[in-house]
Parts: C-alpha cells; sequence; structure tokens
C-alpha cells in the first residue's frame, strides 16, 4: 500500500513540476499579450480601464480555459502512447526506457523542444520564412541548450532543474503564440469591427454602443455604432471603426444607448469606410486647388 502511495505521489511531483513552470511562465506572457492587443488601438489596458485586479482575474480565467483543453489533450497523448505500447507488445515502452537511459539522446531531445517553443517569439518579431525558423529553433536548441543538459542529467538535482527550465520555456512558447494570436484578433476587429472566438476569453470587450449627448440625449457622431474599449479616470475609450480613430469622452457628458454584445456582421463589412470617402475628398480638394 505505501508503494502504491508513493507512486502516485511520486506521480503527482513529476506533474506538478512540470504543469507549474508552465503555467508561471504563461501568465508572465500573457500580460504582455493584453498590452500588445490593446496596443492595437493606440492605447495601454490602464487607459481602458484595466488594472492588476482586473488583469489578473481576466488572466487566471484564460489559463483556466487553456488548462481545460490541454488536459484532455494530455489524456488523449497518454492513452494513444499506451495503445502503442499495447499493440507493440510492449517494445515502445522499452525504447522509451532506453532513449530515457541514454542522456545524450534524452537531453537532445530536450535540446530541440526548448528550441521550437522560440517559434512563437520568431513569428512576434519578424515575417520569417518557415525555414528559416526552423533553422534557426534547431540550431538554438542544438547550439545552447545540449551541452548544458546533457551535464544536468548527471545527477537527480539537476534532472530536476532540466524540468522545471524546459516547463518555463514551454510556457513562454505558447505565451507567444497566444500573443500573436491576440494581436491578429485585434487587427481583425480594426479592420472588420469584428471579433474572433479568442478575444472574449482573454477579457476583450466586443462591446458597442450609440453615443448621446448627457444633456439633451441626442446621439452624436451621426448616431454611427462605436466600440466601448473600456473606461477608466472618468473617461471612456472608444473605438470609431468607420474613421479608423480611437478617442475618449467624459462620462458626465456621455450617455451610452442601444448597447450591443458581439454584433454580427454582414459579409464583406469593413472598416474605414469613413476614413476612405475624407481621404478621396482631400485628394480631389487638393487636385482642384492645384488647377
Amino acid at each position: 500500500m505505501e508503494e502504491e502511495n508513493s507512486g502516485v505521489l511520486a506521480m503527482i511531483e513529476r506533474i506538478g513540476s512540470i504543469i507549474v513552470p508552465i503555467g508561471v511562465a504563461l501568465y508572465a506572457v500573457l500580460y504582455l499579450g493584453v498590452e500588445q492587443m490593446y496596443g492595437v488601438f493606440n492605447i495601454s489596458p490602464q487607459q481602458a480601464g484595466i488594472d492588476q485586479s482586473v488583469l489578473l482575474g481576466r488572466l487566471m480565467g484564460t489559463l483556466i480555459l487553456l488548462l481545460l483543453v490541454v488536459v484532455p489533450l494530455l489524456g488523449l497523448v497518454v492513452g494513444l502512447g499506451w495503445l502503442a505500447d499495447k499493440v507493440t507488445r510492449g517494445a515502445l515502452g522499452k525504447l522509451t526506457a532506453a532513449v530515457r537511459r541514454r542522456p545524450w539522446i534524452a537531453a537532445l531531445i530536450a535540446a530541440l523542444w526548448c528550441g521550437a517553443t522560440y517559434w512563437g517569439l520568431l513569428n512576434l518579431v519578424g515575417d520569417l520564412d518557415v525555414a528559416v525558423m526552423v533553422v534557426v529553433a534547431v540550431g538554438l536548441g542544438v547550439l545552447t541548450f545540449l551541452v548544458p543538459f546533457r551535464l544536468l542529467r548527471r545527477k537527480p538535482v539537476g534532472r530536476a532543474g532540466m524540468k522545471v527550465l524546459t516547463g518555463a520555456l514551454t510556457g513562454i512558447g505558447l505565451g507567444f503564440l497566444l500573443i500573436l494570436q491576440m494581436i491578429t484578433g485585434a487587427i481583425k476587429v480594426q479592420e472588420t469591427g469584428q471579433a474572433n472566438d479568442l478575444l472574449p476569453f482573454v477579457g476583450f470587450q466586443d462591446q458597442w454602443a450609440v453615443i448621446k449627448n448627457a444633456e439633451d440625449d441626442k446621439p452624436l457622431y451621426e448616431g454611427r455604432w462605436m466600440m466601448l474599449l473600456g473606461e477608466s479616470e472618468g473617461t471612456y475609450v472608444f473605438y470609431d471603426c468607420d474613421k479608423l480613430d480611437t478617442f475618449r469622452r467624459p462620462i458626465e457628458t456621455t450617455n451610452l444607448g442601444s448597447i450591443q454584445l458581439q454584433p454580427e456582421r454582414e459579409a464583406g463589412y469593413k472598416c474605414g469606410t469613413l476614413a476612405e470617402q475624407e481621404q478621396g475628398e482631400q485628394a480631389q480638394a487638393g487636385e482642384g486647388e492645384s488647377q
């Protein structure tokens, strides 16, 4: 009975040694993602009313949802591995054990995995070719992680540190991939006025309203729909989809009417129609003056 309990505790400890650093690193990187997401609209999260407590709640909700997705996937992978081991009559398990007993092979696999975690960063910082990113990821893994990981595998403490480092880099890599999706979603909102499925899960409010004057309750800006990005320090922050403009208005002089959450858009809808029209009028006026 004690052996069974020790086996269960050992398994929980191993899982925790991997999950905890992944979660901590992912949480830290997601904070940068929220800043980048609101940066698309030229504001900071604080200007949209997202302080540390709100941000903590939103990011924890994101991590919980991500965990609900990852846990079944891990269970599926473990189940497929168990099935493959049974089909091969234990050959797969023996192969895995043989790989783990060979420090250079285990260190190489971990090094390549850590190098692959830089894939999200490479996508974020520049538009690189897939072949170039593969070469860079493999080169980073082999040149910077292979020998240190081999040395760490000499002692149990080193192997534990290797797990923590691998988990942290995995969380960072996943975080950068999420940041890329968050930025892509924010750009889509800016261009089409419609958020993707990811943005609501990270706390971005796809909420639209008609702005009215508080004194006479008359619609402003020709009664056009504006996205409410948030509120802070007595001011609303709006995004004008038609003019591709972000602006602020005092709360005491502003009423919100006809509020909609995640409105449906017709096919082919895009933002910036009035901005294009104004640019065209300015160009025609400039041509008229030149003549």
